[in-house]
């Protein structure tokens, strides 16, 4: 991780991070009507050096508290180059080790983590479209994506004010895409499956209302599409997931438990449904589990 390990000795230097507009949001270079112009204009940056220089500098707007700066300006842009194929190899690792120094970092006020997951499961999809990582580098975003989605803490969705956090949504995004890649072996794809349980049915009690059960069903549901796992593993998976709803003898009794409820019965429906529709066989053999488990909340 020599991005990480250049960014470390630059935060250690005394007034390093106060004084330098590496740090700074807008990035060096770019005021707010220069990004907003940019926009305007689908984020189109000719030259490949500044491009690059530019998409460093809008992770640290990642965390800016502002919604257009954060999520309207940096997550669109990196978003439209990485799609563009805009971003070569070398950048997305540079790219990439910025990302996992962001998620190490601190929390702040809650943005940062969560987008940061996001905008690498942009990378991750690159990889997934035309690969380009080393099996170590995959492998290092699968622990990184599971040790993620699973340290989620902050519930927190939409704010009418301040916009998104998000963080187990865009934690399952980052699975979703990792779960697509052909060159996973089915131990990453159980540790991404299992990554999803621990959230299903979040031990806080958490209720969902945003829609993060359809989001943590999908990594499920391509992980299956590609054949991994038989019926029989499938079921046994779902089975152990009402065992998370904690001390039956708190059921229907505790808001917490009845939270928990809440959030598995969502996730097994988003699987049920998705499976049921569909025509392919590899999808249909969730059912038996998830119906299994539903009957086991009643």
């Amino acid at each position: 991780m020599r991005a990480v390990a250049c960014w470390l000795l630059l935060l250690a230097a005394p007034g390093y991070a106060a004084a330098s507009p590496s740090f700074a949001c807008p990035p060096q270079g770019w005021d707010r009507a220069a990004l907003e112009t940019l926009k305007r204009e689908e984020f189109a940056l000719a030259d490949p050096v500044r491009l690059e220089a530019l998409a460093q500098g809008l992770v640290f707007c990642l965390g800016d508290p502002d919604p257009t700066l954060r999520d309207g300006i940096a997550y669109e842009a990196l978003s439209a180059w990485m799609r563009k194929g805009a971003l070569p190899a070398p950048a997305l690792r540079r790219l990439s080790d910025l990302l996992y120094f962001r998620l190490d970092g601190p929390e702040g006020e809650g943005y940062v983590h969560p987008f940061a997951a996001l905008v690498l499961a942009e990378v991750a999809r690159t990889d997934r479209v035309a690969a380009w990582m080393s099996a170590q580098e995959r492998a290092t975003m699968v622990a990184r994506a599971v040790r993620y989605e699973t340290s989620v803490r902050d519930y927190r969705g939409y704010d009418a004010r301040n916009g998104w956090r998000h963080g187990v949504a865009h934690g399952a995004d980052w699975l979703m895409q990792l779960s697509l890649n052909p060159a996973l072996d089915d131990a990453q794809l159980a540790a991404i499956v299992d990554a999803v349980a621990a959230q299903a049915v979040p031990e806080s009690g958490h209720a969902y209302v945003f829609g993060e059960p359809e989001r943590l069903a999908a990594p499920v549901l391509y992980a299956a599409r590609r054949g991994f796992r038989d019926e029989a593993q499938w079921t046994a998976w779902f089975a152990g997931l009402p065992a998370r709803l904690g001390d039956a003898k708190l059921a229907y009794r505790d808001p917490a438990w009845l939270a928990r409820r809440h959030d598995l019965l969502a996730f097994l429906q988003a699987i049920y449904v998705s499976a049921d529709v569909s025509d392919d066989a590899r999808l249909r053999v969730l059912l038996p589990g998830a119906t299994a488990a539903l009957k086991a909340m009643r």
